[in-house]
């Protein structure tokens, strides 16, 4: 495991009794670098929404309970927020949240001369997404899977 992963998963297991003890649910925690900052994400959501209270109240506990562990030697931000809408699928609640409703995958390279495809998500597992295309079941490997998400037109 990598450090980065390390962070993520040490802040994961101090983030998640707050979150759930709000009746929250914890979406996603990631630990990255931007422009030579490191920034420590905390993504929650609940039904109809998260506040800007919300935030607060959870990145307030968060934050107390992250300088009492004091694991992370490098300086960061830390942020509470909501996912949003167009919030990535990667764990198997996000899939089963969106079986049958139309998603985006983005491909790190060409699979038939193209990168992007937008259609039904129809079934998952470890390993692979299917998806139906113009009445097609097409299966994509999770490995060659840059982005899936909720398809979202403007």
């Amino acid at each position: 495991m990598s450090r980065k992963e390390d962070c993520e998963h040490r802040a994961e297991a101090l983030l998640l009794p707050i979150v759930e003890e709000h009746g929250f649910e914890l979406v996603d925690v990631e630990y990255v670098k931007e422009g030579g900052t490191w920034y420590l994400r905390g993504y929650i959501d609940k039904p109809g929404g998260i506040t800007i209270n919300d935030c607060e109240a959870v990145s307030r506990q968060f934050s107390d309970r992250m300088d009492e562990e004091d694991f992370i030697p490098e300086s960061y931000v830390m942020e509470i927020s909501s996912p949003g809408l167009d919030r990535p699928l990667r764990k198997p609640k996000d899939f089963e949240r969106s079986l049958g409703k139309e998603v985006e995958i983005r491909t790190y390279r060409p699979i038939d001369r193209q990168k992007e495809f937008v259609g039904i998500l129809k079934a998952w597992d470890d390993n692979t997404v299917t998806v139906g295309l113009d009445g097609q079941d097409r299966i994509f490997e999770k490995k060659d899977i840059a982005l899936i998400r909720l398809y979202i037109q403007f």
